[in-house]
This record gives structure tokens, C-alpha cells and sequence, in this order.
């Protein structure tokens, strides 16, 4: 065999088998221009921020987490003043927890390098009845859950890490529209017009 028949094969041997370190490099610096790309992260120090997709999701779920918090508080705040006392207790539950999913969305967003702006959430809400303060949760789950479900699908092929830490939200929110969903048709049980069976609907379901 001709050397340089020689040299051509072991060449191709080298190219099948990666072993060229330009050919490295160059994988290296590709999946680093797609990475600053996608993720907005090309910052002097190297370090990983989110891209800018995923920092405006995550801002408009911790503005829809806030929403939620002032929404459970006003209406504890009503039941309370109506002597609902179970349906105060829960509410007063469920604002604590809108609160600590807004905070886990923050400090994710911190984890990786950015400080997360508050949007102004609105905070007056006004009620005349229980079985409307749960009809208006439940839209409120629904929407939030179906935001979650788009917001997941959106990052799925561009920041899996992000998909994967929504997978607690979208199964939060899934179990808060099950439960307000039961609660809707309980009420159907009863005369909502009838204030001692709506009494006994919330002794019973809360």
C-alpha cells in the first residue's frame, strides 16, 4: 500500500472515530453560540442564566401566584367576618401556600442568576356569597393550570431543566382544580339561595 493510501485510511479512521480535537472544539463552541441563544446567558464569568423565554414566564406566574395569595386572603377575610370559620381556616391555608409557590418560583430564578422583578399583582376582591368565592377559585386554578401546561410545552425542547421544576406546579395545580371541582358539585347538593344549608355545606366540605 501507497503511503499516502496509507495516510488517507488512517485519517478517515481518526474522522470516524472523533479523535480530532479541532473536531471537538468545534462541537464545543457550536453548543456554546446556541446555548448564549436560547438562554441570554453569555455573561463575562460564564456563569448559566435563564434566557429571557423562560425569566418572562416565570414572571407571569409569580404575578398569577401573588394574584391568587390576595385572592385566598380577601376571602378569608370575608368568611371570616361572616362567621365562616372552617371556610376561613381553609382560605387563610390557601394564600399561605399561593405565597410559598410565588417564593419557590423567585428563588429558582435566583439559582440561576436572576433577579426576579415583582409585578404589581391586584389585591381588592370583592364577595357576596361562599359558593361564588369557589366558583371564582376555580376559574382561577383552571386558568393557572392551563399556564402551566402551555408555559411547559413552550420550553420542552429549549430548557428541559426549567420543564422539569414546572412538574411540581403543574401537579399543584391539577389537584387544586380536582378539589374546587368536587367542591362546585357539592354545592349542587344544595339550595344555595338557603343560608343554613350553605352553613352546612361549609361545615361539611371545609
Amino acid at each position: 500500500m501507497k503511503k499516502g493510501d496509507l495516510t488517507s485510511k488512517l485519517y478517515d479512521e481518526l474522522k470516524k472515530r472523533n479523535l480530532f480535537e479541532e473536531d471537538n472544539e468545534e462541537d464545543d463552541n457550536e453548543y456554546s453560540d446556541n446555548d448564549d441563544e436560547d438562554n441570554d446567558d453569555s455573561e463575562s464569568n460564564g456563569l448559566y442564566k435563564l434566557g429571557s423565554k423562560a425569566i418572562k414566564i416565570l414572571t407571569d406566574r409569580i404575578k398569577d401566584e401573588y394574584t391568587a395569595h390576595y385572592y385566598y386572603r380577601a376571602a378569608a377575610n370575608w368568611c371570616q367576618d361572616m362567621n365562616y370559620k372552617k371556610a376561613a381556616e381553609f382560605f387563610k391555608n390557601e394564600a399561605k401556600d399561593e405565597l410559598k409557590h410565588s417564593q419557590k418560583l423567585q428563588e429558582y430564578m435566583t439559582d440561576f442568576n436572576i433577579i426576579p422583578e415583582i409585578p404589581q399583582a391586584p389585591t381588592k376582591h370583592s364577595f357576596n356569597n361562599l359558593i361564588g368565592i369557589i366558583t371564582g377559585a376555580y376559574k382561577m386554578e383552571l386558568g393557572l393550570m392551563k399556564a402551566y401546561n402551555k408555559d411547559s410545552l413552550s420550553l420542552f425542547k429549549e430548557d428541559i431543566t426549567t420543564f422539569d421544576f414546572l412538574t411540581e406546579f403543574r401537579e399543584i395545580q391539577k389537584g387544586a382544580v380536582v378539589e374546587y371541582n368536587d367542591l362546585i358539585n357539592a354545592s349542587e347538593l344544595i339550595d344555595k339561595t338557603d343560608k343554613f344549608q350553605v352553613l352546612y355545606f361549609e361545615q361539611t366540605y371545609f
